[in-house]
């Protein structure tokens, strides 16, 4: 099976911690030139130097917001116009929880502009390097609420459809150029957003966080939360050359927690 990405440069979002972190770790690991993005400069410059060097790699890092749209897209334009960009990941954190009629228009303008808007706008500026390159894998990191809306995520499950959706539409348009786009679900899996998910339900519950994250693990049927890794090892081969046929699909990793097909 070919997972070789030596000579491929990859741009991983929301890099800086939990998912997007590990999913730099193992695109490295596979061999390609990795650009990190996300708020953090100090944890990012930490990043670049503990990824894999093993075949030449260069790695780097951009400092921007995602809830900027206007910077974001200075930042990448003057990336890619200095090379190709084979692999990119969309991955930010999520929309704050909450049930959907406490949400107001603000919520959603800065959900969709930090996900939709930003997904899109980096699709823009990448794909037509990837056309010319003949190589491209667009990877979205959303959510399990994509195919059963969770309880208490009102935004981000509107949201994460709506990304959903785009990913579906873009993969269509896009299969004739042999550039794939997929979208990863991720379970319950643990990062700081996990965490601070038990502790507010533990207090609305009147529960210890220990109690709360022990009655969330029994309704996974492994048991337990996920990795960061396992999340990152799924992208990675999606990133991959043996990954060429797989298009336009949803991935979900959460251990079998969700109930539909």
């Amino acid at each position: 099976m070919n997972l070789d990405l030596s000579g491929t440069n990859a741009l991983v979002c929301g890099s800086s911690k939990g998912i997007g972190r590990a999913v730099a770790i193992e695109i490295a690991l596979l061999g390609a030139n990795v650009t990190l993005v996300a708020r953090s400069a100090g944890a990012l410059s930490s990043l670049v130097e503990q990824l894999d060097r093993s075949r030449d790699q260069h790695h780097d890092f951009l400092q921007a917001d995602f809830a900027r749209p206007e910077e974001l897209r200075k930042a990448v334009h003057g990336l890619v116009t200095g090379k190709t960009i084979h692999v990119l990941v969309n991955n930010t954190g999520g929309p704050p929880a909450g049930p959907i009629l406490e949400a107001d228009a603000e919520g959603f303008r800065e959900a969709y502009t930090k996900h939709l808007i930003a997904n899109h706008l980096l699709a823009q500026l990448i794909v037509p390097g990837m056309k010319q390159a003949g190589y491209g894998r667009i990877i979205n990191i959303i959510s399990t609420s994509v195919k059963e809306p969770l309880e208490g995520l009102g935004v981000s499950n509107t949201t994460r459809g709506a990304v959903g959706n785009w990913a579906k539409t873009l993969a269509n348009e896009l299969g004739p150029h042999g550039i794939t786009v997929n979208n990863v679900l991720p379970g319950m899996t643990d990062t700081g957003r996990l965490r601070s998910l038990i502790r507010t339900r533990a207090e609305a519950a009147g529960l210890s966080e220990e109690e709360m994250a022990q009655h969330m693990r029994q309704a996974v049927p492994l048991r337990r939360f996920a990795d960061p890794k396992e999340l990152g090892a799924a992208v990675a081969f999606l990133a991959s050359p043996a990954a060429a046929y797989i298009t336009g699909t949803n991935l979900v990793v959460d251990g079998g927690r969700t109930r539909s097909l």
